[in-house]
This record gives C-alpha cells, sequence and structure tokens, in this order.
C-alpha cells in the first residue's frame, strides 16, 4: 500500500478516483461514506467552509495564548447571539457537562476539587418524565443524579414545583421536546424554576436555524448548550452560552481552567480544543449569522430535486421534499412500499451502504427512506440518485 497521502493519480485514474472516492480512507482501509444523514457524529458530524479552513490555517502560523483566546472568542460569540458569556467547548454534551458543574460548585474551587461526589453539595438535576432521552447522561458525569418528575402521561406544575428542593442543581430541558404532549414549555419551566431559586440548562443542540430561533433559544435559558456542527463548524465542538455568572463557573472547570485557574483541581482537562477549532467555531458562527439563507435553502431544494427526478415514476415510490427548522431544513423522503417496489426500505438501505463509496440515509417513520444533502459534497447527489434507481428498478 502506498504511503499516506502517496503519489497523485492523473487522467482516467483521477476520474476514476473523484468517481468512486477512492481516497486517503482506503489508503488506511475504511471505505468512504456519503453521507446522506446530516450532521451525525458517528459520521464525522460536519465539514467547515472555505472561509473556515483559511481562518484555520491563518491559526496555524502562531501558538496563542488559550486563555485569551478562549476569552476573546467567548466576547464575539455572546455578542453574535446577544447573551452575557459564551465559552467555546467540545462538543454540546461537554457544554452540557461543565453548565452542570457551575451550577453544583458555584465559582468555590474547592467544590469543583470534589466532583464527581457531591456530597453536601447539589446533587440533583430534575428532568419532566417524558422528556427522556439519550443525551441527559452528559450531565451526570460530573455527579449528580437524575430525578424524573410525572409520569407517561406527563408532568404538571405542581410536581415540578414540589421537586425542585434545596437538593437540586438545575432542571435540564431538551429543547427539541418543547411541544411534547403533556410536559411543561420552557417559559412555564423557567417561571418555576426561577421562582425556586433553581437554574435552567437548555440542551439546544441543533436548534440554530431559522437565526431568530437559533438567537430565542440563546437567550431563553440559564445556560443553554449547542453543537458547532450544526452550524459550520466542528464534530468536536460546541457552545456553553448565557447567563455570565455561570459561564465563569464553567470556564475554570474546563481543560484550560485544570491548568491555569483551579491548581489542577479542575475535571475538564480531558476537554480539550485545538486553537484551531477555537477559531474555526468562532468564524463558522460570524459566517453562519452574516448568511443570506434563502440561497442555501433554494440551492438544498435543487440537489435533493436531482434525486426526485430520478426516482419519479418508479413503480411503489413516492417522494416529498420536507420543509423543517432546526439543522436539516430540507429533507427528501422517500416513500418505498414494500408490496409494489423492487425492494422495500430495508433493503435499499442495506445495498446503499454496501457501495463504495458508502451511501448512509435515515430510515423515515414509516416505509422509506429520508435524504439529507447538506452534508454531501456538491455532486454527489447524482451517484445518490444513480445508485437509488439501480435498487428500485
Amino acid at each position: 500500500m502506498a504511503g499516506i497521502m502517496g503519489a497523485t493519480k492523473t487522467g482516467s485514474e483521477d476520474s476514476m478516483q473523484a468517481a468512486t472516492a477512492t481516497s486517503i480512507y482506503e489508503e488506511l482501509g475504511v471505505k468512504p461514506v456519503i453521507n446522506a444523514r446530516g450532521n451525525a457524529t458517528v459520521l464525522g458530524g460536519s465539514t467547515p467552509s472555505p472561509r473556515v479552513k483559511a481562518a484555520m490555517e491563518q491559526a496555524e502560523r502562531y501558538f496563542v495564548d488559550m486563555q485569551d483566546l478562549l476569552a476573546k472568542t467567548g466576547e464575539i460569540i455572546a455578542g453574535l447571539l446577544g447573551v452575557e458569556a459564551a465559552y467555546i467547548t467540545p462538543g454540546a454534551a461537554a457544554a452540557m457537562a461543565l453548565g452542570t458543574a457551575a451550577c453544583i460548585t458555584g465559582t468555590d474551587v474547592e467544590k469543583m476539587a470534589q466532583l464527581p461526589d457531591t456530597t453536601g453539595l447539589k446533587n440533583k438535576v430534575v428532568m419532566q418524565h417524558k422528556h427522556q432521552y439519550s443525551y441527559q447522561r452528559a450531565t451526570t458525569i460530573v455527579g449528580p443524579k437524575l430525578r424524573f418528575v410525572g409520569d407517561e402521561n406527563g408532568t404538571s406544575a405542581e410536581q415540578l414545583e414540589a421537586a425542585l428542593g434545596p437538593d437540586v442543581a438545575n432542571v435540564l430541558f431538551p429543547a427539541h421536546l418543547n411541544e411534547t404532549p403533556g410536559t411543561l414549555r420552557i417559559e412555564q419551566v423557567i417561571e418555576i424554576a426561577h421562582r425556586k431559586g433553581v437554574r435552567v440548562l437548555i440542551d439546544a443542540a441543533g436548534q440554530v436555524y431559522p437565526i431568530e430561533k437559533f438567537k430565542r433559544w440563546a437567550q431563553t435559558g440559564d445556560l443553554v448548550a449547542f453543537g458547532a456542527k450544526y452550524f459550520g463548524g466542528f464534530n468536536s465542538s460546541g457552545l456553553l452560552v448565557g447567563k455570565k455568572e455561570l459561564v465563569d463557573a464553567a470556564v475554570p472547570q474546563g481543560f484550560i481552567g485544570f491548568e491555569t485557574v483551579t491548581n489542577r483541581k479542575g475535571f475538564g482537562r480531558p476537554l480539550k480544543l485545538d486553537r484551531q477549532e477555537i477559531v474555526g467555531v468562532t468564524v463558522a458562527l460570524q459566517e453562519w449569522m452574516a448568511m443570506d439563507h434563502g440561497p442555501r435553502l433554494a440551492r438544498l431544494e435543487q440537489r435533493l430535486g436531482t434525486i426526485q427526478r430520478q426516482l419519479q415514476g418508479l413503480p411503489g415510490v413516492t417522494t416529498e421534499i420536507l420543509q423543517r427548522e432546526g439543522s436539516t431544513p430540507r429533507q427528501l423522503r422517500v416513500g418505498i412500499d414494500p408490496a409494489a417496489a423492487k425492494r422495500n426500505a430495508d433493503a435499499v438501505t442495506a445495498g446503499l451502504r454496501e457501495g463504495n463509496p458508502a451511501i448512509v440515509v435515515n430510515p423515515a417513520r414509516e416505509n422509506g427512506i429520508v435524504l439529507t444533502v447538506h452534508t454531501v459534497v456538491d455532486g454527489d447527489e447524482e451517484i445518490i440518485a444513480r445508485r437509488l434507481r439501480e435498487l428500485l428498478t
């Protein structure tokens, strides 16, 4: 096997490499993927724009005082989102962990040193019963236990208020579950929690579009976590934003605070970022907030239309372009009737994965698949369309 980044191919060999996505991944012995699933952590998250890449390259020229870099970029991000303070983290889950720690310890370094032992400290994170989801685990790594309020029928205001005792560090609120039937909406939760002197931590990981919604979530909670991969940052980066007193309590518990503020007493040394990532996240957010998203959405619809046209008229196959908010504002739902189509949805999904490059999609709720193209390299939608047609005819 040639060395990594080995000899460059030319002519027809070069065309074949582009067409089949043979690349550094195959040199490493792994299959490359066309990601039609979206900003999935397990697929690498995101691809930075040319402007972000250029900023990262500039950042590599010099080293920097990381404490100063984090402070200055935090000020820029806070200004963009209209919040009191902000801090770049290695992902939204890290922001949730740091935010929870801040609610437990405040700025008391000895309390920070005690974590994850929460003896004598606030040691509960409260959630509504129907709000349970995978990423709640991020709050428990700093020591507290989860307390679920209500039942499968929902949560009442009285139940939530009764659960908010002096041992509660914060209420965890997943933004994507704000309209879950039977649960209290974020405005009600904040009103009740603040009346009891309890903070609210919002996981708004992918709530980055429309921009007004992005800023509204950022400005709503005491602390709010976002994933930077959703606005053009990196798989390994995120934001913690909110009240200055709480962000200031989280920062010393991060990787640089471990080195510079807490005399090795914080827990966050594993939550390291490169200087290039920090610069890249900041530039990505600047670009996202200044962008005219209309042409972006139109281009997504155009690319999804390329796939849609290839599938028209196939037996048992229907298509619909979905318009949504959040991190995936445009998707294509391909309905596959197992009684009429050549293959069912599971067989199509497997067939897409078996090719080279593999194509990864989302399952639809009923008999179909869902395609996202903002994580697909421009032009690769034609490969997706061709492979789908081959599998369905």
